[in-house]
């Protein structure tokens, strides 16, 4: 991936939180049959090896965990909003009319080996605790024990585990840092305006940031 320096998100903390808030990744691989993409919601758990462990599972129906092997290389990109920027929302369009459009966006890039987990067990506490993460939030969480016990078991004998030891992260956060404030500001609150929260509030906090440093 290119990144700017301008754009270069090196801190692991603000990764792992971006990882933790969009949990669906795309998980990229080239095992015997060729090149592959699966769409796998993640759980991190950060504080495992030195850059973080990714934890999830795959049908068993799905080819992945076969065509690879433990250690095979893997990545997962993780996407944290983004946004299309028009040149109108920028002040200093209107003064000097030497802007263009562009897209902003945050993204992750969790490179790994891979283990396969064909393991009951496994799965089983993989899957308790990504219900209880994801269902904490609602007014009558879910949980495994509201279903029968061997409509559970054949559920967990249909998913394989999959665990990949982050190797390597990159982030790219792109929210025009490499603009003045007031450019920042005025997309940032355009976005805001249409309803585009995520990547608008970031603007906004970005060009807080760049303006108390000025």
């Amino acid at each position: 991936m290119y990144v700017p320096t301008h754009f270069d998100e090196p801190r692991a903390d603000v990764l792992h939180g971006l990882i933790t808030e969009n949990p669906l990744g795309i998980l990229f691989s080239h095992g015997r049959n060729g090149m592959d993409a699966n769409h796998v919601p993640f759980e991190l758990h950060p504080g495992e090896k030195a850059h973080g462990v990714l934890k999830a599972h795959v049908a068993r129906a799905n080819p992945l965990w076969q065509d690879l092997s433990d250690g095979d290389e893997v990545l997962v990109v993780f996407r944290a909003g983004d946004a299309y920027i028009s040149p109108t929302w920028y002040p200093s369009k209107h003064e000097f009319h030497k802007q263009v459009p562009t897209w902003n966006y945050r993204v992750v890039h969790a490179h790994g080996r891979i283990t396969i987990h064909d393991d009951e067990r496994y799965v089983r506490g993989l899957v308790a605790r990504l219900t209880r993460a994801h269902e904490a939030s609602l007014p009558q969480p879910w949980k495994m024990t509201d279903s029968p016990a061997d409509f559970i078991d054949t559920m967990l004998k249909a998913i394989v585990g999959i665990e990949i030891e982050i190797t390597r992260l990159t982030g790219k956060i792109k929210l025009g840092q490499n603009k003045e404030v007031r450019d920042i500001q005025g997309a940032g609150e355009a976005l805001v305006g249409r309803g585009e929260q995520v990547i608008g509030e970031a603007m906004l906090a970005c060009a807080a940031v760049k303006g108390s440093a000025s």
